[in-house]
Order: C-alpha cells, then sequence, then structure tokens
C-alpha cells in the first residue's frame, strides 16, 4: 500500500475515533439523555406522542432521548433531583418545587398566538342535580382534585375555595384522583360532587368525544396560567446546557404524525411550537403558593 493511503487511512480512523469521543462528551451518559413528563393525561395516551417528541429532541440533539411518563408529579421531581433526569415537562406548580429542590431550570414552553407563551386556566365545576349553584354551597361537599403537586388540579382550586371562604383542606371532603383524566372521569361519572377541570382536560375530552359542555356547571374560574414549562437540570455541562435549551425552545411540532398533533393541539399548544420560556415566568405561582401558606416540602 502506498505511503499517501496508509496516511489517509490513519487520518480516517483517527477522525472516527474523535468523532465517537466527541458525541460522548456532548452527550451525557454515554449519549443518553433522559426526558421526563409528568401524568397529566393518562399514561396510553401521552406514551406514543411523547415516544415521537422524545425522538424529535433526539434527533436535533445529536443524542438518545429516552422517555421517563412519571408515575406522579413528584416522581418526576424526585428522578431530577436524584440526578436521573436531564431535562423535562412539568406543570407550574411541579416546576417552582422542582426549581427548588432538584434545581430545575424553564427555558422554553409551547407557543400561543404571536409566538408567545401560551396559558390555559383551572376552574371549579360541579354537575347538574349535585344541589350545588355555588360556591357557598360546597362546604362539606365530595371534591377531586388531580394531584396535591398540580397546579390547575389543586394550587389554583384551592386558591379559588379560599377567595370564597372554604378551607380548602377541610371545607369540603377531598379527594385526590392522580391526575386531570382521574378527576374528569370521577366528575363525568358523579362520584364526586364538585372538581376541578383544566382548560387542557376540556380540549382533549373534546377530542375524544367524551365532552357535554350541557353536563357541567362552572362555578369559580382562574386567571390565565402560564403553560408547563420544558426544564433543563440546573447543574448539567454548561455547553450542554446550552445546546439542549437551544433546541428544546425552537421545537416545530408539526413533523410529529398528525394524530400526535390532534394530542398536542387539544391540550392548549395549538401553534404546534415550542418558545423560550423563562423562570420569572412562573413567580404568580409563587405567590400563589405563599398566599395559600403551602410547604412545598410537604406536597
Amino acid at each position: 500500500m502506498k505511503l499517501s493511503k496508509i496516511l489517509a487511512a490513519v487520518i480516517f480512523a483517527t477522525s472516527l475515533i474523535s468523532a465517537t469521543a466527541h458525541a460522548a462528551e456532548t452527550c451525557p451518559n454515554d449519549g443518553v439523555v433522559r426526558f421526563g413528563v409528568e401524568p397529566y393525561e393518562s399514561a396510553q395516551r401521552m406514551l406514543p406522542v411523547y415516544t415521537d417528541i422524545a425522538k424529535l429532541i433526539g434527533d436535533k440533539l445529536g443524542c438518545t432521548v429516552r422517555l421517563y411518563v412519571a408515575t406522579s408529579y413528584n416522581a418526576e421531581i424526585e428522578a431530577m433531583r436524584n440526578n436521573k433526569l436531564e431535562f423535562g415537562e412539568f406543570g407550574p406548580l411541579g416546576y417552582v418545587l422542582a426549581h427548588q429542590v432538584a434545581h430545575a431550570d424553564a427555558v422554553a414552553t409551547f407557543a400561543g398566538e404571536q409566538n408567545q407563551p401560551a396559558t390555559y386556566y383551572a376552574s371549579i365545576v360541579t354537575w347538574p342535580g349535585s344541589g350545588i349553584k355555588t360556591l357557598a354551597d360546597a362546604k362539606g361537599r365530595s371534591f377531586a382534585y388531580a394531584d396535591p403537586a398540580s397546579t390547575s388540579g389543586h394550587l389554583f382550586p384551592a386558591f379559588g375555595l379560599s377567595k370564597n371562604g372554604i378551607d380548602p383542606d377541610n371545607g369540603v371532603k377531598a379527594i385526590y384522583a392522580g391526575s386531570h383524566t382521574a378527576s374528569f372521569e370521577a366528575l363525568r361519572n358523579h362520584k364526586v360532587d364538585m372538581g376541578e377541570l383544566n382548560s387542557e382536560e376540556i380540549a382533549s375530552a373534546k377530542l375524544h368525544n367524551e365532552y357535554d359542555p350541557s353536563a357541567y356547571i362552572t362555578l369559580w374560574q382562574s386567571a390565565p396560567i402560564p403553560l408547563d414549562p420544558l426544564a433543563v437540570r440546573g447543574d448539567l455541562p454548561a455547553d450542554f446546557k446550552a445546546r439542549l435549551a437551544s433546541v428544546l425552545s425552537s421545537l416545530d411540532l408539526h413533523q410529529l404524525p398528525e394524530a400526535d398533533q390532534k394530542f398536542l393541539a387539544s391540550n392548549e399548544n395549538p401553534e404546534l411550537r415550542t418558545v423560550a420560556q423563562s423562570d420569572s415566568a412562573y413567580d404568580q405561582i409563587r405567590d400563589l403558593v405563599s398566599t395559600l401558606h403551602i410547604d412545598l416540602s410537604k406536597l
């Protein structure tokens, strides 16, 4: 073999080794990046959609993205606190707690109109025939919350009850259903007298032909709430953290299969894009936590 060919082969082999080493350096955990998602919907509905989102992120990041659908809001926070997640989608209240105890940093969220971060709302509803006409009638009645660490499934409904003179813990017979879908099913099947119902769950139920507006009476509705942030673990290497943040804040979800797009659009993501988000956007959640005297460490 001519010397020139030998040199070329050596250079090529060296470049492959260098590229492999570079990939290992820029993708943690031997090239695997772990992505957590809270259980705001049933796992059966979420899993195929977020599996595709994980692949989309992985393709743009140049790493394998492994999906973790948490069994509870706190399970996702604990996973990040124990360095088992590099990034995740959190509910606003869950994020405030994750920022406090797990070093989560909000970098992106889903886009709304005019490329601004999208919002949604929480509400307290009952059903015709429950005997409840106003929130004043709620005292002592059964109430379905989603999860103690849920923003629209606990924090805002608790605030709504408190503002109307009802102790959100002891003034109603509180039931924690575990997710927004489970809370909605409890309402739909009249297992509880009243409960939380957010705009995302309503949109999702409409998509699945499970929502009849005449079957519910809205007793209270919140102001707009910032949508779930995509947050990265704060102690990641600075270069990788910046690259991950850049990818997460510029996703075009129109690249996903049509069924995925319908699911996301039904959950207050009609623009099917992500935009940059900051930690300060969730200061109003911190204000509510303070107003309600909520000890985040006990959620």
